[in-house]
C-alpha cells in the first residue's frame, strides 16, 4: 500500500518532511513509563475532548491523555502525513473527519477497532455515520459527533418573502428561491462560491453514488450518475437566474455579515451549526429555524452528512489497549458523550438523539423550536450507500478548481462535474488504483 500512502503525501497538502516528521515518537518501548502511567498523545482539535479528558483521568489514573491541537481538519491531516511519512511523530490516536476515514484506513495507517469488539457497535451509532468508519469490512474510527445535513432559515426574512413553510423538495427551494431574490439587490436563499459543500453533498442527498471503492479498484463516474445529474441541473438553474450569490465564501466576514443582516436567508448545512449560529450572526436571535433538508424525490426522502469526526488508534501506537479505553469511553460511554453534547456538540448514537432530553432541548435563538427534534429526524434519513474516495482530501481541495468557476458563470455545471471526474481519474491512476471510468 506504498502507493496509497504516496498519494495521500502530495499535491495541494504541501507536505513538508521537515515539517513534524523529524521529531520523536515519544511513544517509548512499551506503553507505561518507569511510574507505571501510560501517557497518550492526541491531536485533536475539538475543545470539549480537553473536558472529556479529565473525566477520563479520574476514572484511569494510570493513564494521561495529552491533547495537541496542531490545526484543524486539513492543517492536521498535513502534520499527520509528515509524521507517517518519516515513521516517527505521529500521534496514540487522531481525530478524523467522516470523508477522511477512508485515506488512512486504506494506508493501513488506522488500527481496525474490530480486535476490541467495536464491530459489535452498529446499532449504537447512527447509520451514516457506522458507515463512514466501517471499510472493507474493518471498523477505523468510533464516530465522535455527526453532521446531519438539515436547512437553517431565517423564518423573518422567509415569512416577509411570502414563504411561510420550510421548503421540503428541491422544486419547493427553487421557487421559495425566487420569492427571497425579489425582495432587494442583496437578498438571496443562500450563498455557495463553487465549495465542496453543500454542492457535493448534494449529490449525496440525490442519492447519488458516483464514487465505488472495493481495495484498488475504484470506480468514478460523475458524468453518468443520476444524483449527480440532478443536482447539475438544479444548480446551473438556480446560478442562471441569479438566485445564490455565488460571491460570497462560507465562513468568510462577509458570509457572516449577510447571515447576521438576513440577505443570506438560508443554508443546508450540517447539525453542528446550530451551535455556531449565535456566534455568526449574533443579532437574529429568534429568527432562524430548522427544517429537513429539500429533497430531489419526494417519495424517497434522503439525506446526506456535513462533517463529523471520530476518534482513531493510530496503526503505529505501541498503547492500542489504553487508547482504546479512552476513545470508548469518549465516543461510547454515557458520561463521554454527555460532557460534550452539554457543551453543543451533535451527538453521533441513537440513545441520545433519541432520549426525551435531547429532543426537548429549545433555545431562544430557534423562537423556541424543539430543533433537536428536526435534526434527529435528519440523522435517521442519511443515504447510507453513499461512499468516500480513498483520497477524498485530495478531491475536496481541487472542488473549486472546477465548480468555482461554474458558480461564477464563467464554465457550466456539466462542464465543472467533467473536468472534477478527469482529475479524479487520472489522479486515482497516478496512485496505483485501478479506475472504472
Amino acid at each position: 500500500m506504498k502507493k496509497v500512502m504516496a498519494g495521500a503525501l502530495t499535491a495541494t497538502l504541501a507536505l513538508s518532511m521537515a515539517a513534524c516528521g523529524g521529531s520523536e515518537n515519544g511513544n517509548g518501548g512499551g506503553g507505561a513509563d518507569a511510574s507505571g502511567k501510560t501517557t497518550l498523545e492526541v491531536w485533536a482539535w475539538e475543545p470539549t475532548l480537553t473536558d472529556v479528558a479529565e473525566a477520563f483521568e479520574e476514572k484511569n489514573p494510570d493513564i494521561t491523555i495529552n491533547i495537541t491541537n496542531v490545526g484543524t481538519a486539513t492543517d492536521q491531516y498535513t502534520s499527520l502525513n509528515n509524521a507517517l511519512s518519516a515513521g516517527s511523530g505521529a500521534p496514540d490516536i487522531a481525530q478524523v473527519e467522516y470523508y477522511a476515514v477512508s485515506q488512512y484506513a486504506v494506508s493501513n495507517s488506522l488500527m481496525d477497532l474490530s480486535e476490541f469488539g467495536a464491530d459489535e457497535y452498529g446499532d449504537f451509532y447512527t447509520p451514516g455515520t457506522w458507515s463512514s468508519v466501517s471499510i472493507n469490512g474493518g471498523v477505523y474510527g468510533l464516530p465522535m459527533d455527526s453532521g446531519p445535513m438539515a436547512l437553517f432559515y431565517n423564518k423573518e426574512v422567509f415569512d416577509q418573502a411570502g414563504v411561510t413553510e420550510p421548503p421540503t423538495t428541491m422544486e419547493e427551494y427553487y421557487e421559495a428561491a425566487k420569492k427571497i431574490r425579489a425582495l432587494g439587490p442583496d437578498y438571496y436563499i443562500t450563498c455557495d462560491s463553487g465549495e465542496p459543500a453543500p454542492e457535493e453533498l448534494m449529490m449525496w442527498v440525490a442519492g447519488g453514488t458516483p464514487f465505488q471503492v472495493d481495495g484498488e479498484n475504484l470506480t468514478i463516474n460523475l458524468t453518468g450518475d443520476e444524483g449527480v445529474q440532478q443536482v447539475v441541473e438544479w444548480w446551473q438553474r438556480m446560478v442562471d437566474e441569479d438566485l445564490i450569490d455565488t460571491h460570497t465564501p462560507r465562513w468568510s466576514d462577509d458570509w457572516s455579515r449577510k447571515l447576521n443582516d438576513g440577505t443570506c436567508a438560508s443554508l443546508t448545512i450540517g447539525a453542528w451549526m446550530a451551535s455556531m449560529f449565535d456566534d455568526n450572526a449574533p443579532d437574529t436571535v429568534g429568527q432562524w429555524r430548522a427544517a429537513a433538508t429539500p429533497v430531489f424525490d419526494e417519495n424517497n426522502p434522503l439525506n446526506g452528512e456535513d462533517g463529523g469526526s471520530t476518534l482513531g488508534i493510530m496503526a503505529s501506537s505501541d498503547k492500542a489497549e489504553a487508547a482504546w479505553k479512552f476513545i470508548d469511553f469518549a465516543a461510547h460511554s454515557e458520561e463521554g458523550i454527555d460532557i460534550r453534547v452539554d457543551q453543543g456538540q451533535f451527538p453521533a448514537d441513537n440513545a441520545t438523539l433519541e432520549s426525551p432530553e435531547f429532543l426537548e432541548i429549545t433555545n431562544e435563538y430557534f423562537g423556541d423550536q424543539k430543533y433537536n427534534e428536526v435534526l434527529s429526524e435528519s440523522a435517521a434519513a442519511v443515504f447510507t450507500d453513499w461512499q468516500f474516495l480513498p483520497y477524498d482530501v485530495y478531491a475536496r481541495s481541487i472542488f473549486g478548481n472546477s465548480f468555482g468557476p461554474a458558480a461564477l458563470g464563467d464554465a457550466t455545471f456539466a462542464d465543472a462535474v467533467a473536468s472534477w471526474e478527469q482529475e479524479l481519474i487520472e489522479y486515482g491512476k497516478q496512485q496505483g488504483y485501478t479506475v472504472n471510468e
